[in-house]
């Protein structure tokens, strides 16, 4: 019997000494390398999915199995599908989606292969792999709203011209959105669906509230929405985001959370809510410009609020009219290095509106 306690004894104080380990929320969000301005070697694993401190979601989705650059493959060849063509893209292949507009601001659709010119890292491109005219892909569509009180003003006629924009371009079966809210946390109201109904509701379902977290909302839904959409199928990933442009509480900063767009091939569009004669509306909407245009987005800037829905139309109508192309860069080199593109078209007048660069793949 003395045998017996003693042994529960040692069994009990081996317990005991077990260390044990909790993970603090504050440590959920990882900084990504601020590459976007001054490239810098990217990171050869997207960090662990976990939400921004103060995130409120559904259950995480599966982690992704892509390299940090997604705009490249594994070693393998993949095969990207669309409801008209079969588009191939190998591990030494960029692909690059873009819109062109001429001097008058209206789209130019009917442009073919021969009327641009591609400048890769300072390298002209000599092999343009393909090219096709995109305007009926599916769409997987991010709306971020700033929930926070400077915005508390414009908010109700925000809501409805996004619920609007909604039912117009969500098709059933074919596109899906979410909507997230931010203010001092991230709320993720309704997540992926093609029903514009419960799209509605997730956005009236959101109140103003009061510090601004615009930089953590945009990392986050990029990397736990949209860098991986498990589509077997190539599809349009787009952010819509509504704000004044100031953040006051993010962890990432702005430039982090553009890297995380261009990983996950997001192009982002925003739409300002200042007021033009405001003393900070310079400052803040050179923000919102800085984010749409790295990303290859375009900036709205209402002067009246009933001009908010003008800009989500036109965003519609840009969404439709897009060309994507795949070239072989020069001198390509498997290094995770940020690497430029350029893309000009042949014709005078003509501006084309496209991301500004991507990661080089590390293997």
């Amino acid at each position: 019997m003395q045998l017996l306690q003693r042994t529960y004894l040692v069994v009990i104080a081996l317990l005991l000494s077990v260390p044990v380990f909790a993970q603090s929320a504050d440590d959920d969000l990882p900084s990504a390398p601020s590459a976007a301005i001054q490239p810098k070697p990217a990171p050869k694993e997207t960090p662990a999915s976990s939400a921004p401190p103060g995130a409120e979601e559904p259950a995480p989705q599966q982690a992704t199995n892509s390299p940090a650059d997604a705009d490249t493959d594994s070693s393998q060849d993949s095969q990207v599908r669309n409801n008209e063509s079969t588009f191939f893209t190998t591990v030494n292949e960029v692909p690059v989606v873009f819109t062109v507009t001429d001097k008058h601001n209206h789209y130019v659709k009917d442009l073919s292969k021969t009327d641009f010119k591609v400048i890769d890292d300072g390298q002209p491109v000599k092999d343009i792999r393909s090219f096709r005219r995109e305007t009926d892909l599916p769409l997987r569509v991010g709306l971020l709203i700033d929930s926070s009180a400077s915005v508390r003003s414009r908010f109700k006629f925000e809501q409805e011209a996004a619920i609007e924009f909604m039912n117009q371009t969500i098709r059933p079966k074919f596109d899906r959105a979410f909507v997230l809210g931010f203010d001092s946390s991230l709320e993720i109201t309704q997540d992926f669906t093609d029903d514009s109904e419960l799209l509605s509701k997730g956005i009236r379902s959101l109140r103003p509230g009061n510090s601004t977290r615009l930089y953590d909302a945009l990392y986050y839904a990029c990397r736990e929405r949209l860098l991986d959409t498990n589509d077997k199928v190539a599809v349009r990933k787009a952010i819509i985001l509504i704000t004044d442009g100031d953040d006051n509480s993010s962890r990432v900063t702005r430039e982090e959370a553009i890297d995380m767009a261009l990983r996950a091939n997001v192009i982002v569009y925003t739409i300002s809510t200042n007021y033009p004669g405001y003393s900070e509306s310079d400052r803040y909407d050179k923000i919102l410009e800085r984010i749409a245009d790295a990303t290859g987005g375009r900036w709205f800037e209402p002067f009246e609020v009933t001009e908010v829905a003008n800009a989500f139309a036109q965003i519609q109508t840009d969404l439709r009219s897009q060309y994507a192309l795949a070239y072989q860069p020069t001198d390509f080199k498997h290094d995770g290095r940020y690497r430029t593109i350029e893309i000009v078209a042949e014709h005078k007048g003509l501006k084309v509106h496209s991301r500004h660069g991507y990661y080089a793949p590390t293997e």
